[in-house]
């Protein structure tokens, strides 16, 4: 079964009380340029949306794969969570043939979507990144995750997929798991796992015929050890081998005894939670899971807050640093400069901030160095734009569903491209990166149905997650030498694409990565590739280990 593309969902969902049936009294919640809060991810689409007549917030699921039993799997685990209490873990409904979507590349016209009530937070690992500096916060958060971790264990379920992009941390610091499909129910028992989580984060050993209540322990016992460690010797985030992991990667659970990692965490057992935390890990590796101890184990005293000193306040300085974001709020827009096109600068002309959705042809004042978040989404007319010199990054979702936007020429000097950048630019045939380009966003080329070829400058390291997914005429693309990982569904649906060349030093290839690339016949892997996802390629293609 087809599904529809990501644009389309979002063009349902502006139009949500004709669209959705059951619910029909929710609304979609705007940002500042009146999209369509949302996110995504592997299978599916997140809309936040508020109910027209309570006023509460809910997160509305809708799929973009298909999955085998999904509709008898999400009505166990909703039976399920609707018995459960607490904060950590919310109660689902799943409604077939809820949502309504004009797509024409699917045969059917409606679909179903997952509804459960919307947290307000951020990813356990964007926390701690906020956080590195704060060694209290830190602790608490390892405190605080210890005990869901410990409460967790004690249950007849599990989670299926526990990870840091998993686990959100609200605002007042609690903690509440998200993402359900992975999840198993004591109604599953004796059933295969329809995912076995993220390679970084699961047990080594672990199999789809590994699915029961104990399937978090390792993945416990991983993220409470890293938590610990981390608000101990923040320094030890920072030298991480990997930027894509809290601090463990998959090769330090296949080879122990050469971990460094594990190697300088032994320098730490001089913290007793910590020395604790690390024989959890132990047991948890050799075994596969932590039956056979208490999940008390976990807990540990609440860390006290240090005393608040006054320090001196900063020397004065007569330099202010230019700093450029891509971020921008309504504030920024109602204080901007106003040119004769009905285009938002910043006052100082710096960043561009928003054009008006009408415009059909411009060119960007020079001077300009951001273009930012979202600036020309839902420009439909937009079918050309000069980008002079200068500009140094383009926001997320800037270009998104620029649907007559044919080609685009990015000047020298631009060193990122954020998420879903020209997500939806469905008529963008051609585009030139230049040299310089250091990061690619998620979703940054999400159904650009007409790009046929692409070539990737030196100095991209990695591919995210659904970067191309959807490029259903890409045909061609050229992996420079550098790349070392390639993201989750990062090619899915490029139908065209008939060869691909790995280079050496790719280390991962991540879930879903080539899947439905139908042309794809055979790839040869380099010896330096360590870690393959999940249903990486198409079931007819040839992998051949160089």
């Amino acid at each position: 079964m087809e599904y529809p593309l990501i644009s389309e969902y979002q063009e349902a969902v502006r139009m949500a009380e004709d669209s959705l049936g059951e619910l029909a009294a929710l609304r979609p919640v705007l940002d500042a340029y009146g999209a369509p809060v949302m996110s995504s991810g592997n299978f599916a689409v997140v809309f936040k949306m508020r109910d027209s007549v309570s006023g509460k917030l809910y997160a509305l699921k809708c799929f973009t794969k298909e999955q085998p039993g999904r509709r008898e799997r999400y009505r166990r685990i909703a039976d399920e969570l609707e018995l459960v209490g607490g904060n950590y873990i919310l109660p689902i409904r799943y409604l077939e043939k809820e949502i309504f979507v004009d797509s024409p590349q699917c045969e059917c016209e409606e679909f179903p979507v997952v509804l459960m009530e919307w947290v307000e937070g951020e990813t356990l690992d964007r926390y701690v990144t906020r956080n590195i500096d704060d060694r209290y916060a830190l602790e608490m958060l390892s405190y605080r995750f210890n005990r869901m971790a410990a409460w967790l264990l004690a249950q007849p379920f599990a989670h299926g997929d526990l990870k840091p992009d998993n686990i959100l941390v609200r605002e007042d610091g609690t903690l509440v798991l998200v993402d359900y499909d992975g999840m198993f129910v004591p109604s599953m028992e004796g059933e295969k796992a329809r995912e076995t989580g993220s390679p970084d984060y699961r047990h080594p050993l672990r199999t789809d015929s590994d699915f029961n209540e104990h399937i978090d322990d390792f993945a416990a016992s991983v993220i409470a050890l890293s938590l610990r460690a981390i608000a101990l010797n923040p320094s030890l985030r920072a030298s991480s081998s990997r930027k894509d992991t809290m601090l463990f990667n998959e090769s330090d659970f296949r080879d122990p005894a050469t971990s460094t990692l594990l190697a300088e965490l032994q320098r730490l057992t001089f913290d007793k939670p910590l020395s604790t935390l690390l024989g959890l890990f132990w047991i948890a590796l050799s075994r596969g899971s932590l039956d056979a101890v208490s999940f008390r184990l976990f807990l540990s005293d609440r860390p006290e807050k240090p005393e608040v000193e006054s320090e001196p306040g900063p020397e004065p300085t007569t330099e202010l640093e230019e700093v450029y974001s891509t971020k921008v709020t309504e504030e920024d827009i109602e204080n901007g400069w106003r040119d004769e096109y009905g285009v938002v600068y910043s006052a100082d002309r710096k960043r561009l901030l928003r054009a008006p959705e009408e415009i059909k042809e411009y060119s960007v004042l020079p001077g300009t160095k951001i273009i930012v978040n979202r600036a020309f989404s839902c420009c439909e007319s937009l079918t050309s734009i000069h980008l002079p010199e200068g500009i140094t990054s383009i926001g997320d979702w800037t270009f998104s569903w620029c649907k007559s936007l044919t080609s685009i020429h990015l000047p020298e000097g631009i060193t990122s491209i954020g998420d879903l950048a020209f997500g939806g630019c469905e008529s963008l045939s051609s585009i030139q990166l230049p040299e310089g380009i250091t990061s690619i966003g998620n979703l940054a080329f999400d159904g650009c149905k007409s790009l046929t070829s692409i070539q990737l400058p030196e100095g991209i390291t990695s591919i995210g997650n659904l970067t191309f997914d959807g490029c259903e005429s890409l045909s061609s693309i050229h992996l420079p030498e550098g790349i070392t990982s390639i993201g989750n569904s990062a090619f899915d649906g490029c139908k065209a694409l008939t060869s691909i060349h790995l280079p050496v030093g790719i280390t991962s290839i991540g879930d879903w990565a080539f899947d439905g690339c139908e042309s794809l016949k055979s790839v040869e892997l380099p010896a330096s590739v360590t870690s393959i996802g999940y249903d990486a390629f198409p079931e007819d293609c040839k992998v051949i280990r160089k």
